[in-house]
């Protein structure tokens, strides 16, 4: 794909990006405004996406705010704000209505507009503080999107996130700065190009790697994934899947050299992607809750991604001609699986006699994911297939294909047990929460053709002739056979808990603290079990620190507002 969008002529246009979700927020602390924050979470984004819509010109322009720092929108930063973008206007009109009347309303869009301001901040960030910055934003502020129901499932789902949050922003602020000396610039392209001649170089990609790793949910740093999904609310879920991952994804595109990479890291990423592309769906066709099985599958769409950029790496010696096929895919995932989640509200408030047309335009979108013809997911895998060429890699994925077609499928009959059974056999679901997943789902279908076509992704011959027809569809057949056969002859599978490898953790944890020592050799024994049981404890106290959100979330901003400065006085 050779893209010809570029930068809107107004840098005021990118600044406002950012800065409307903020002045909302700001503006929400006023009485008669703070009880109306719900009703204008559609409008927060606007000027994001107008930023995308906008975009003229051949090439990307970084003007100076704040410190020094710097936005910019290149084909990869338009490619993903414009469908991330959209996705929140249409989950925030949801949002609006799904919340009215609920307790916590205005506590939640806070939230909301915080992670917002984050996640769109990431795909115009041009310097290494504004991206640590908006990044931070994104995922701190998450935690009160997860936590915002304070069911038990929701307090445990948070307290991982922000563990592992915290985590992955430490690994990036040491990655960070092991760029910036290595390059001598604040400038991310500057940083990435300048990573492969440092001596450095192996410690800083490990450090990248494993923080965007942890925000796309690579596996084994994908544990939060699974649990935040579902315990958070439909809007919130969302935007999770949609928006807030893409944090770790156009991370990953940002700072993989774009040149003169070393090969063995784009194997290491190409193994570690198609192993999470299989490991979702393996885990999500054990699964029953439809939103567990939404997030298994976002794991593995991004294991997918990730596989695009390493061959990137590993075969053009750089990350830059995989970059825009593998922003193309995950735009098409954001509006397909953003709308797939609302569509699990949808379906909930809608009685059994009312649920086939749901069903029917949630199918489009998830057998579409699988790579469907003539769908936003099949111009996606063909926009990677000139990335991952046409030897192994090829073919793991188009069986990866038909693992997520299985897996849809499985997501449909889920959806379809569980649609419909909160409801009166006829009710009808409020418009407000209708419009909204309509408006994404259309998105979902219409945005990846307009993308395409206007990128240079090939035209319309390419897309519909017949090989590329046939190399889109086998997949997809060849998972409904695989759907039927394990539907006819498997019967119930084995359920994996969600959360699955912290589960385990959380189980060794307290065997250890139970254990008791033998005989022969109490004293190294109790001294094991003593260690346990301060593990337990310490894990239980961080829980009550990592509570109090102001006081953990605020102390990291200050971290990476202060790192921020340092960089920029020391230019």
């Amino acid at each position: 794909m050779v893209s010809t969008v570029a930068v809107p002529e107004s840098p005021t246009l990118l600044a406002a990006a950012v800065a409307l979700p903020l002045a909302l927020l700001l503006a929400g602390a006023a009485p008669r405004l703070g009880a109306r924050m719900l009703g204008l979470l559609w409008a927060a984004p606007l000027p994001a996406l107008a930023a995308s819509l906008l975009a003229v010109g051949g090439e990307a322009r970084s003007e100076p705010l704040l410190l020094g720092m710097a936005l910019a929108l290149d084909p990869v930063g338009a490619t993903l704000l414009g469908p991330v973008a959209l996705l929140w206007s249409a989950a925030g009109a949801y949002a609006g209505a799904y919340l009215r009347g609920k307790p916590h309303g205005e506590r939640f869009a806070a939230f909301w507009l915080l992670t917002q301001a984050g996640s769109l901040g990431v795909f115009l960030a041009a310097d290494l503080a504004s991206f640590y910055l908006a990044f931070a934003l994104a995922s701190l502020a998450a935690y009160g999107l997860v936590v915002h129901e304070e069911t038990p499932r929701a307090r445990r789902a948070a307290r991982i996130y922000l563990i592992l949050a915290v985590l992955g922003e430490t690994c990036l602020l040491l990655g960070f700065m092991v760029a910036a000396t290595a390059a001598d610039s604040l400038l991310i392209r500057d940083a990435a190009a300048a990573l492969p001649g440092s001596p450095w170089r192996d410690l800083a990609l490990a450090l990248l790697v494993a923080g965007f790793g942890l925000k796309a949910g690579l596996v084994p740093l994908h544990v939060w994934l699974p649990l935040a999904h579902p315990a958070a609310p439909t809007p919130a879920s969302a935007v999770l899947s949609g928006a807030i991952i893409k944090a770790g994804v156009i991370g990953l595109i940002r700072f993989l050299p774009p040149e003169a990479a070393p090969a063995g890291w784009g194997l290491a990423l190409v193994w570690i992607g198609f192993g999470t592309a299989f490991y979702g769906v393996a885990a999500g066709v054990t699964q029953e809750h439809p939103k567990t099985v939404l997030a298994y599958s976002s794991l593995s769409q991004m294991g997918v991604i990730a596989a695009v950029l390493g061959m990137g790496l590993a075969t053009a010696g750089g990350v830059g001609g995989a970059a825009l096929p593998a922003a193309f895919y995950a735009a098409h995932h954001a509006l397909a699986k953003g709308a797939m989640f609302l569509a699990v509200g949808v379906a909930a408030a809608t009685g059994a006699r009312r649920l086939l047309p749901v069903l029917v335009v949630t199918a489009v979108l998830a057998i579409g994911l699988g790579g469907l013809p003539l769908t936003g997911g099949a111009l996606a895998k063909l926009a990677v297939k000139e990335p991952l060429g046409g030897g192994a890699a090829g073919t793991l994925a188009s069986l990866s294909a038909a693992a997520t077609t299985l897996l849809m499928l499985h997501f449909l009959r889920r959806l379809a047990v569980g649609g419909g059974s909160a409801a009166a056999p006829d009710a009808a679901p409020p418009a407000g929460i209708v419009l909204p997943w309509l408006m994404a789902a259309a998105a979902a279908v219409l945005v990846p053709w307009g993308i395409y076509l206007t990128a240079g992704g090939g035209g319309l011959a390419g897309a519909l002739s017949p090989a590329a027809l046939w190399e889109a569809g086998w997949p997809v057949l060849a998972g409904s056979g695989l759907a039927l056969g394990l539907w006819w002859r498997a019967g119930r599978l084995p359920s994996v808990p969600e959360g699955d490898l912290v589960v385990i953790g959380e189980g060794a944890t307290r065997a250890l603290a139970r254990w008791r020592p033998p005989l022969r050799a109490p004293r190294l024994a109790a001294s094991g079990q003593r260690l346990a049981a301060e593990a337990v404890r310490a894990l239980a106290g961080m829980e009550g620190v990592l509570r109090a959100w102001p006081t953990a979330g605020l102390s990291l901003l200050v971290v990476a507002i202060l790192f921020g400065m340092v960089l920029v006085a020391g230019r």
